[in-house]
């Protein structure tokens, strides 16, 4: 469950994601530049996260990123980005030039079907997760990221878990009654549903459009994360073949 943050800690990671931007980037001048074909194939890889309320998403993507050492971005850091224009500009701006000229490209294909809607707030967080995605390694929980990083180089993942498991989380995270937790829960998926469907024109419960579903209340935080991380890995190994 994602939990609010204080404006301190929302301050942590943002300077925790310009300091991976600007590190990725100081990298990058180092290597030798690939044709663009291979360059694009062995683009770095992103894993978006969708999750139903309860099923511990923040958590699987908090220790998918310490395994792979990546930035993870839930919904408050994501939203961050997507609204301040001062961060944003440094993202866009620590992309090489052949990874904006990508971003450009998916930008426009994403915008030339409706799939999107035009509110400019939307606008806003497609292009922040279409750049996030050009960096690369990187871990994006919710705001419709499983549905809008469609392509081969972003493992899709939906986490979801058992109605009462769910409840006993909220309780235990929340103080929460059952009764109030289970409504809480129920109004928390309308609202992820209703913002996917509204803007992307998506059901998130549609489960062919993830590479992997895991249920957290059998497998638990740190075997789903192990999972994901196993999958990133094999992702990684087929590409470099």
């Amino acid at each position: 469950m994602v939990l609010n943050v204080s404006s301190r800690g929302l301050t942590k990671k943002l300077e925790a994601a310009f300091h991976h931007w600007d590190k990725r980037s100081r990298v990058a001048e180092y290597k030798q530049p690939l044709p663009e074909a291979e360059a694009r194939q062995l683009a770095a890889l992103s894993v978006a996260i969708s999750r139903e309320a309860g099923a511990h998403g923040t958590a699987v993507a908090e220790e998918v990123g310490r395994r792979l050492n990546w930035q993870v971005y839930d919904h408050q850091l994501l939203e961050a980005v997507a609204q301040d224009m001062g961060v944003r500009t440094k993202l866009l701006e620590s992309i090489d030039e052949k990874r904006t000229a990508w971003l450009l490209e998916d930008f426009e294909q994403a915008f030339a079907v409706p799939m999107v809607s035009e509110p400019a707030y939307v606008h806003h967080l497609v292009r922040t997760m279409l750049a996030l995605r050009a960096h690369g390694e990187c871990v994006i929980v919710g705001r419709g990221a499983a549905q809008v990083l469609s392509g081969p180089d972003t493992l899709r993942v939906r986490l979801v878990a058992p109605l009462k498991a769910r409840i006993e989380a909220i309780c235990t995270d929340r103080g929460l009654p059952p009764e109030k937790a289970k409504k809480l829960l129920h109004d928390t998926d309308q609202q992820h549903a209703a913002f996917i469907q509204e803007h992307f024109q998506k059901d998130p419960a549609e489960l062919n459009q993830y590479d992997l579903v895991l249920n957290t209340n059998r497998f638990g935080i740190a075997q789903c994360a192990g999972i994901i991380v196993e999958g990133v890995h094999a992702l990684q190994s087929r590409r470099s073949r």
